[in-house]
């Protein structure tokens, strides 16, 4: 297993997102298992072609994610993210359906809502 990473210049996506992206798509789907221990944020930017700024960026918003973490000057690791993940997404879910329910949106407005900002963020 090899963290394999291909970033896109000339896409619209800030390369730290499209780094964080990759990296959470990774872990979750298993090609980067629990324990798989990341590049440094220096090495990996040389690597990239990115300022370690870049990448310490997207090490930042993976950790809070839940989806790595760091163990001090052991490294930087894959997290179990799944089940973390999992809940701050269901927990951002019921967030919105409670508050949708309090502006008065319908049950079939609410989903609409829902449905085109999944669509934005996927970008279908």
């Amino acid at each position: 297993m090899t963290l394999k990473i291909d970033l896109d210049l000339e896409d619209a996506t800030a390369p730290y997102e499209q780094l964080r992206t990759q990296i959470s798509e990774q872990a979750r789907s298993g090609a980067l298992p629990v324990g798989y221990k990341l590049p440094t944020v220096r090495g990996f930017a040389e690597e990239l072609g990115l300022a370690a700024n870049t990448v310490a960026k997207a090490y930042r918003a993976l950790e809070a994610d839940g989806v790595i973490e760091t163990r001090g000057r052991h490294g930087t690791f894959v997290a179990a993210a799944g089940d973390a993940a999992d809940r701050k997404a269901a927990a951002a879910a019921q967030e919105y359906a409670e508050q949708a329910q309090r502006l008065g949106l319908s049950r079939a407005q609410a989903l609409s809502l829902a449905q085109d900002a999944v669509r934005a963020a996927y970008g279908r």
